[in-house]
């Protein structure tokens, strides 16, 4: 019985990462679409987020099935709740990636915007890419100093975030009104792609540790605490 409960919480794991990296992916191909035109990998991206929520509810009900049937208890019991959280949090980054490949397939053979402002949001779009491809890596190693990376690159997004809305409010950029509200969603779609990413780090942080990281307190200096404690 303790061996079928091990292959299945291997399962839950393995099938998390997958997740992990299907989100990775859709980002990676929504903001390759967003720089390019790129029409066929924006129908691509958009097809992939089924796979994520397939996955998704493949997790909710394993996972739920492990809790009702195995009843784990002190470190199991963290993994398998943090993996139905973290399967959640996937799922919404699928959504953001596709929501970036529905922008850039509606101004399909356009590109979404022009000059300085293209240049912010391509330069967003690498970052979420990066905070994606570090979570997938994460999920696989459980290493704190990578759950410290994905809180770097989500300041980077958030300080490219408030820089957006000086370049909406600066009348020298002459946007028009679809190209404004392209730039408005766009950036809040990758910003919120990184706050994401830092949840799940942190949700990782708690499990390997079993210690919440509070707003006001760095992954590291949980990791830290975690060391001092050992």
């Amino acid at each position: 019985m303790r061996e079928i409960f091990k292959q299945e919480m291997q399962q839950l794991g393995d099938d998390l990462l997958k997740q992990g990296r299907e989100a990775a992916r859709s980002m990676e191909g929504a903001a390759e679409s967003l720089k390019n035109a790129n029409l066929a990998l924006a129908e691509q991206v958009i097809d992939a987020d089924k796979r994520i929520d397939a996955l998704e509810r493949n997790l909710d009900e394993m996972g739920i099935s492990l809790l009702a049937r195995q009843a784990p208890v002190a470190a199991d019991l963290r993994t398998v709740v943090s993996a139905l959280r973290i399967s959640s949090t996937l799922e919404r980054m699928g959504d953001l990636a596709r929501h970036v490949a529905y922008v850039a397939r509606g101004r399909y053979p356009e590109r979404v915007n022009s000059g300085e402002v293209y240049d912010l949001l391509v330069e967003m779009a690498e970052h979420a890419t990066i905070v994606g491809h570090r979570v997938a890596e994460l999920l696989d190693s459980h290493d704190l100093e990578l759950a410290e990376r994905i809180e770097e690159e989500d300041s980077i997004l958030d300080k490219l975030h408030q820089k957006s809305f000086s370049l909406i409010l600066d009348e020298k950029q002459h946007m028009e009104r679809q190209e404004l509200i392209d730039t408005v969603l766009l950036a809040r779609y990758m910003e919120r792609y990184g706050d994401h990413g830092v949840s799940i780090a942190r949700r990782i942080t708690f499990l390997v540790t079993g210690i919440h990281a509070e707003r006001n307190m760095s992954i590291g200096d949980v990791a830290l605490g975690y060391e001092e404690r050992q």
